[in-house]
């Protein structure tokens, strides 16, 4: 199930101008950590975020393929529709995809420094509520 929310979430956060995307790498760590240390619930939420992602091109373009077999062109275009589709019930399944790709790339070393930002001390692991 990872390579799909890594799917989705590299979809989401494409490189642009002079800032760099996701990369499946990060996404895929990423997926990883959260889905081990979070509970059943969002773990559950983000999975069923990235099928959702995946099985919603027949309604976002129209093309009856699912997200992954997408070219990039249209990829793009599926990932920019899906999140602002007017059915409320199908941008909240992919937010939970979206903010957790927000996060990811937003904390990623080679994002950090295109924004001139130093990067994240590693996470010492410290906190935990259980």
């Amino acid at each position: 199930m990872n390579w799909l929310i890594r799917h989705a979430m590299c979809a989401m956060m494409p490189g642009g101008g002079t800032l760099p995307g996701l990369t499946a790498e990060e996404a895929h760590a990423y997926a990883q950590r959260v889905r081990a240390e979070s509970d059943w619930l969002y773990s559950l939420g983000l999975c069923l975020g990235a099928v959702m992602f995946a099985i919603t091109p027949i309604i976002t373009l129209l093309i009856p393929l699912p997200s992954f077999l997408l070219p990039a062109r249209l990829l793009d275009r599926h990932a920019e529709r899906v999140v602002g589709h007017r059915s409320y019930l199908i941008k909240q399944a992919v937010f939970l995809v979206r903010l957790n790709a927000g996060m990811c790339w937003g904390a990623s070393a080679h994002n950090r420094s295109a924004l001139a930002q130093p990067a994240y001390p590693d996470d010492p692991g410290t906190y935990r509520t259980d």
